[in-house]
């Protein structure tokens, strides 16, 4: 079954790291259309947070279409987005992880590495659209 985990120090608020944990295993195969999520009550026992959290992470993946709630049986994944080649994945994560200890190498702290990230592709995201 699918688990989650929490960064404490992400300053990305609970409830979104989880609905961010869905869309990523959704995008790297992890999860399908038909896989049962955790409870609310196991996912939110696990990672020691607010019930009321989980059911809100829920309540937003079922809004994006991507889970639905089936009364006694579970929340369960409803919608799929296109996935990454595994191929693709495999060729290009090892390539990122060098990537990433190059960054610890150079003294970069995670968010630091985070900030370069978003900054590339907001800076080829403008390139492609001018």
């Amino acid at each position: 079954m699918f688990a989650f985990r929490m960064i404490d120090r992400s300053g990305v608020p609970a409830y979104l790291q989880l609905v961010d944990q869905v869309r990523r295993g959704l995008l790297l195969g992890h999860l399908q259309e038909g896989d049962q999520l955790p409870t609310v009550r196991a996912v939110a026992s696990e990672l020691v947070i607010n019930p009321n959290t989980v059911a809100k992470a829920y309540r937003e993946l079922e809004h994006a279409g991507l889970a639905a709630a089936r009364a006694g049986q579970g929340t369960f994944v409803t919608g799929s987005i296109e996935q990454v080649p595994a191929a693709t994945y495999a060729r290009l994560s090892g390539r990122l992880r060098q990537w990433l200890a190059d960054a610890r190498g150079a003294g970069l702290a995670p968010e630091q590495v985070r900030a370069m990230v978003e900054a590339v592709m907001d800076d080829e995201q403008h390139r492609e659209t001018a």
